[in-house]
């Protein structure tokens, strides 16, 4: 495990937030290695790689991308953009699944105790490598009977211009990457769960929209919480109706906060202009009307004054509902509420 642990200089200026230390946190780093992932599952009883404080802050970069073997005969990048503990990890690594994703993790957070609610701010993401793929596996996706076969296209990621030539001719912004795994540990009686379906641990929501400057905000079922991260998205479309987004690998900054005056059963989160609440289920209309349910609940708790009819009628005059993905299991959908509509509560 590589964890480098520094100070900051700074107090960190959110000190009114429960948990957080009045005074500066550690920061640490967490780099990938054969000691510090684990893949394709989470579960209560993984060993930590970091343990940390409540407002400490931690780099981690995670894994990702195709197998170095595709990257090497691709010829997109030079053998040597493929980092070394990437090789490494998809040669020796032999305890997997049932999932797919590479996690790094996971990160113990002192105090975190089952009914509490873990924050995770992320301060910053950036790239870890100048490629990434798309692939489509037999039978999967939004048209499983329609596309049986294998596809796989390595992608080019120029970094100094933050876009990506998926096709001749087709260039796409990757200006807002992604992690589309972030979770905690289950509750420790469902043993080893599949990282492929996001849940009330968090895990797979693929979920765009919560990348660099957003807050996430997951229930906490075990001790210390657990936090692991994986799955890097350089982007995805609502959806991610391949199966896949442009996958590649990350470096994220993470502050943890305990929240013990918070008490959530799903995950939620928050960006500098709107609140945002999930609906998971297998079923994607089941879904929708948890999201509005999650809305409903979210407005009257935050808005005493607001009854749940009024509620419901923000959800349906305001509140923009996306697909965030439907090829994982359990489809997602997920409610944006924007905050600049709340001028006299």
């Amino acid at each position: 495990m590589t964890a480098i642990r520094t100070r900051l200089a700074a107090v960190v200026a959110t000190t009114a937030v429960a948990g957080l230390p009045a005074a500066g946190a550690a920061e640490y780093t967490l780099m990938p290695s054969m000691q510090t992932v684990h893949v394709g599952y989470f579960s209560a009883t993984l060993k930590p790689v970091l343990t940390i404080n409540s407002g400490d802050i931690v780099t981690i970069e995670s894994v990702g991308g195709p197998d170095p073997a595709d990257v090497d005969a691709s010829g997109v990048v030079p053998p040597n953009a493929v980092p070394e503990h990437t090789r490494t990890i998809r040669r020796e690594v032999t305890d997997r699944g049932p999932g797919p994703h590479i996690l790094t993790g996971p990160v113990f957070v002192n105090g975190a105790m089952p009914g509490d609610v873990l924050e995770v701010r992320i301060l910053d993401i950036d790239f870890a490598v100048p490629y990434g793929y798309n692939a489509q596996r037999p039978y999967t996706g939004a048209l499983p009977e329609e596309f049986p076969g294998f596809f796989q296209r390595i992608i080019p990621i120029d970094r100094v211009t933050k876009t990506a030539t998926v096709a001749p001719g087709v260039v796409v912004p990757v200006t807002r990457p992604f992690f589309g795994v972030m979770g905690v540990a289950p509750l420790p009686a469902m043993g080893r769960i599949s990282s492929a379906p996001p849940g009330v641990h968090t895990g797979n929501i693929d979920n765009k929209d919560i990348g660099a400057g957003a807050t996430l905000y997951m229930p906490v079922y075990a001790p210390g919480a657990l936090f692991s991260v994986g799955d890097a998205h350089a982007t995805q479309g609502q959806g991610e109706v391949d199966l896949t987004a442009i996958e590649t690998a990350l470096r994220g900054r993470f502050q943890f906060i305990v929240r013990k005056d918070l008490k959530l059963t799903w995950p939620r989160a928050e960006t500098a202009t709107h609140w945002i609440v999930m609906g998971l289920n297998p079923n994607l209309e089941e879904a929708m009307k948890m999201a509005v349910r999650e809305t409903i609940l979210f407005i009257t708790q935050r808005f005493p004054k607001l009854s749940r009819e009024e509620a419901y009628m923000i959800a349906s005059v305001a509140v923009d509902y996306h697909v965030t993905q439907v090829v994982d299991g359990t489809k997602g959908i997920h409610g944006m509420i924007p905050k600049s509509i709340f001028v006299g509560q």
